[in-house]
């Protein structure tokens, strides 16, 4: 039996990086799994590759737009009707930025805004209306250790994630009476294709400041989702976790 056995997530961003391996981690704990892209072609084939590994019933994709309440009600009910519930939501989606304040124009801090902050806020809000008439269900949020300590350039990135935990710590006390926990886990470095981008000046100082003495895998990330997600997890709320091999102050 795994851990989310008879369970049914959504991962919003799911198609690749942390949210691809939180969707697969999840599967193989026995959730039943809504991947959510930004096309549905990206989706699609999410759900192709997660079938090639095995996984080919109790997984779908779906690609609402994730700022506008309309369309994500009917894609969250369409994961009701076709996966049979709705236990667990990952608002994993998001974007980086590193524009220079002087060089920021205010759409594209806005469009950070609304992928990171939005996006989060009227999925949770979908989510427990259903969850709600449940009596129970999980949030789950994607932080980031720059939601504590900011980074240099590229403001509405950091400040999207001080956002997310506000927003996670006033849920969490919003919902608890409806049987909600809402967590968020709060990634450092972790190997992806946007980290892999990186030049080498960049990234191997911060790998060097690391006292683990390396980045984290994608798993090491979908694996703090999976306890929080979990019963193991059933008397914790309203916490940002951190998964950064120690690399904060």
């Amino acid at each position: 039996m795994g851990l989310l056995e008879g369970k049914v997530a959504v991962v919003t961003g799911g198609t690749r990086g942390i949210g691809y391996s939180i969707a697969s981690t999840f599967l193989k704990n026995g959730a039943k799994v809504a991947i959510c892209g930004s096309k549905q072609e990206t989706a699609d084939a999410a759900v192709k590759k997660l079938a090639e590994d095995g996984f080919v019933d109790g997984v779908m994709g779906i690609a609402p737009k994730l700022d506008d309440p309309a369309s994500v009600d009917a894609a969250f009910n369409k994961v009701v009707v076709e996966l049979g519930g709705f236990d667990i939501l990952c608002n994993n989606a998001g974007m980086s930025s590193r524009t220079p304040l002087v060089d920021y124009t205010l759409e594209e801090f806005q469009k950070v805004m609304d992928l990171n902050l939005t996006a989060a806020f009227v999925c949770s809000q979908s989510a427990a209306k259903i969850m709600g008439e449940a009596g129970h269900g999980v949030i789950l949020n994607t932080s980031s250790m720059v939601g504590t300590q900011a980074q240099p350039s590229g403001s509405a990135y950091p400040t999207s994630k001080f956002a997310i935990n506000g927003l996670t710590l006033s849920l969490a006390r919003e919902l608890a009476g409806q049987g909600i926990r809402v967590n968020a886990v709060a990634p450092g470095i972790t190997h992806t294709d946007m980290v892999d981008a990186l030049p080498d000046n960049l990234i191997k100082p911060l790998i060097a400041s690391i006292p683990i003495g390396r980045m984290a895998e994608p798993e090491d990330i979908a694996n703090a989702f999976l306890f929080l997600a979990s019963d193991m997890a059933s008397y914790i709320s309203g916490v940002v976790l951190p998964v950064d091999g120690l690399a904060r102050t």
